[in-house]
């Protein structure tokens, strides 16, 4: 019995003279898988991502977070110290509605009644409308 290939079988394998042969990796990289929807994932996990609403305030607390400030604002002006504070506040969301809240405990350097923030001694300033809750820490 002939078989088909007895002709060919010992022969050299064949190498071309115009393309060079390819690596390993550049082989295996013809077979990886392809994501023909780039960034879909991403957009899969941010619409997964929760966020708070930010809570409205009613008036008593309203009344009494005015009293700290207004107790804060008397420490700053008397003293020159600065005071530190437990403050909780809302975090807008950059990429969506909501936000999440974030307690401190810091010092304030000052407070800004132009742009209405509580400035700390980083530089960061914290909106007065985005606090929910402040108290002022004694030793």
């Amino acid at each position: 019995m002939e078989m088909n290939y007895d002709d060919i079988i010992n022969l050299p394998h064949h190498e071309s003279r115009r393309h060079p042969r390819m690596s390993m990796l550049n082989r295996a990289a013809q077979f990886a898988p392809f994501a023909a929807l780039t960034g879909y994932d991403d957009a899969i996990e941010e619409t997964s991502r929760l966020t708070d609403r930010m809570i409205d305030l009613d008036s008593d607390v309203k009344v009494d977070l005015d009293r700290t400030m207004a107790l804060l604002r008397s420490i700053l002006d008397d003293s020159g110290s600065l005071p530190q504070v437990t403050i909780t506040f809302f975090i807008p969301d950059v990429y969506k509605d909501g936000g999440s809240y974030n307690t401190i405990k810091t010092r304030v350097k000052s407070i800004d009644d132009v742009e209405r923030c509580v400035i700390l001694p980083d530089g960061q300033k914290i909106p007065i409308s985005n606090i929910v809750d402040m108290t002022i820490n004694t030793k």
